[in-house]
């Protein structure tokens, strides 16, 4: 469908009023007329979004300009601009390649365009040029002798937030450490600062002796190590980097044999080795075009319009504030729910588009800093404190919110941290913003069998000593938040009794999908237990924004600046500034 942008609709009303005003037009007025209806035929086609730029001076008799541009990508917003340029991120959008010996990746120009390859052959730089498509393939390759590759891992976490909030704490004790995802977040000591076996053992040593820190390390021996290759003109090349390029800035990457799996990423890529011993495709694009493959899928192309300016903030304002999650592998995001959902263009539709433009430059912030701008499918009827999920400072933007166009339950007097409270809660339906969505409320029944081997493989990969267990006797949650999520969920085996805290819990369990739920054991008619019934609500961590819910106030008439505010309370849109802090 045609849209017209809201500037421009402006700009001919006005225009229209002033011409009525007048009892002859003159000769240039004329010719403006009709330049403004050519704008709004040429600029506005379907299924893209054009960004235009106009100033516009009207006098009776004095000189008028106007400057109408139209660009592929999106619709210039109205009102002030920010005064930072449209910065180019790196995105990580296959992060470990080559951590299967059979990976593949094909990369493809779109019609009529032609793939630039560079890379360093020995000390010289090459260039290929091709109009095929190239597959990158991986093959192992044998080191002349094994070689030892270890570091010392501080601890393994659910998110990056936790695992911040750790390195924090021992950055705080002097310890240089860095933020890796090798598989689940890690901290590790830092690989060039503790870069010799000695330095390593000697630090490990110093720590086993003056903490209860569960800190180990990590060593592998190596006698093979993954090298992509490709053809080219029936030549084969097998370097380190790579970086690829199009005339036209669009690039298919299909990581499957089907054709139709392949996703369309605008601005260039590079292939380069990660922190693992495998390698990243990442892909540099402005920031603005980046939204445009984030939008959709976050939130979806059918949602109402102020829902989806939210979102478009939201995102726009989350990577801003996040570029530093990947600085062990030189790139900035990744491109799953562990930052935010990214398939680059082939799902860019006109109304996200419009949505990205109308906010464009626009961020979340609170005393003029960019929030920590969390948001989550559905937060099951009620939102979370940030420290109700994961360890660190609270936000005070970030507290638990009714997720409810009317105030039903009053959380002051009834917390939720109570534990019959929070049942009848749970067992409550309607009202909610959220009620009609499928995963609002649900209850999962697990064998203790399941629940065992899931809970024995998250502690074996925390290198918990609890992992030796055989059977569970018992668990109960012990400890609640204001919002209702787990803070403490006590599990009693054969071998120890020990506590799994907050995001730990979905983690342990594959049954949740937040972690806002109860459990009820099971016998099924059986003397011995069974195994436990899940029941709760919501999907993903609960903080901030729900995505459900938005789109249910945006239903009801609600603005995007009055769903933020519901949701990030004392929190302000502001347009990207220097004074603003990243």
């Amino acid at each position: 469908m045609r849209q017209k942008n809201r500037a421009t609709k402006q700009l001919e009303n006005q225009l229209q009023r002033s011409i009525k005003g007048q009892k002859m037009l003159s000769k240039r007025d004329y010719l403006l007329s009709q330049l403004l209806e050519m704008l709004r035929v040429a600029c506005f086609p379907v299924g893209v979004r054009y960004q235009v730029a106009m100033k516009f001076l009207f006098w009776r008799f004095s000189h008028t300009v106007l400057t109408t541009f139209c660009l592929l990508g999106l619709t210039a917003a109205s009102g002030p601009e920010s005064n930072i340029p449209d910065m180019e991120l790196k995105i990580g959008i296959v992060q470990r390649f080559g951590a299967e010996a059979t990976a593949k990746l094909q990369l493809e120009p779109i019609k009529g365009d032609r793939l630039k390859l560079k890379f360093k052959a020995g000390n010289k730089q090459q260039t290929l040029v091709t109009k095929n498509p190239v597959k990158l393939e991986t093959v192992m390759q044998a080191l002349p002798q094994p070689a030892v590759e270890e570091v010392v891992i501080l601890g393994t976490y659910r998110t990056f937030e936790t695992a911040e909030d750790s390195a924090n704490k021992w950055r705080s004790q002097g310890m240089e450490v860095e933020i890796a995802q090798p598989e689940r977040w890690q901290v590790w000591a830092k690989r060039d600062v503790y870069s010799t076996p000695l330095l390593r053992r000697l630090l490990l040593q110093n720590i086993q002796a003056s903490t209860k820190e569960k800190v180990y390390l990590d060593t592998k021996i190596l006698k093979q190590v993954p090298r992509v290759s490709w053809v080219v003109d029936g030549n084969r090349y097998s370097p380190n980097d790579l970086e690829i390029s199009t005339e036209k800035n669009l690039i298919r990457v299909n990581k499957s044999e089907k054709p139709e799996n392949a996703r369309l990423y605008a601005g260039r890529l590079n292939l380069q080795p990660n922190a693992y011993g495998t390698y990243t495709l990442v892909n540099q694009v402005p920031l603005e075009t980046y939204l445009r493959g984030v939008v959709p899928y976050e939130i979806g192309t059918d949602a109402p319009t102020a829902a989806l300016e939210a979102q478009a903030i939201l995102a726009r304002t989350y990577a801003l504030r996040n570029l530093r999650r990947f600085a062990a592998d030189n790139y900035q995001l990744c491109a799953d729910t562990h930052c935010q959902v990214y398939y680059g263009l082939k799902g860019a539709a006109s109304k996200t588009d419009q949505a990205i433009a109308s906010t464009k430059g626009k961020v979340l912030t609170y005393k003029n800093e960019l929030v920590d701008a969390l948001y989550s499918s559905t937060t099951g009827g009620v939102t979370a404190s940030f420290s109700d999920v994961w360890n660190g400072d609270d936000r005070p933007y970030l507290r638990p919110v009714l997720d409810a166009a009317t105030n039903f339950w009053d959380l002051s007097k009834q917390s939720l941290a109570d534990e019959k409270n929070f049942q009848k809660f749970i067992n409550t339906q309607q009202g909610f913003n959220e009620s009609k969505w499928n995963v609002f409320r649900w209850r999962k029944e697990t064998r203790l069998e399941d629940i065992t081997k899931d809970l024995q493989k998250f502690l074996q990969v925390k290198n918990s000593p609890h992992a030796k267990f055989k059977t569970i006797q018992a668990m109960a949650v012990v400890k609640r938040s204001q919002s209702g999520r787990i803070l403490e969920l006590a599990v009693k085996t054969d071998h120890s009794t020990f506590i799994l805290h907050k995001d730990e819990v979905r983690s342990a369990f594959a049954a949740p999908t937040s972690t806002l739920f109860y459990i009820e054991p099971l016998n099924k008619g059986k003397p011995e237990l069974w195994g436990y019934a899940f029941i709760g609500g919501g999907l993903g961590h609960g903080v901030g924004l729900s995505q459900t819910g938005a789109q249910n106030l945006a239903k009801l008439g609600w603005s995007s600046p009055k769903i933020l505010q519901f949701y990030y309370p004392g929190t302000e849109i502001q347009i990207l500034s220097k004074e603003i802090k990243l």
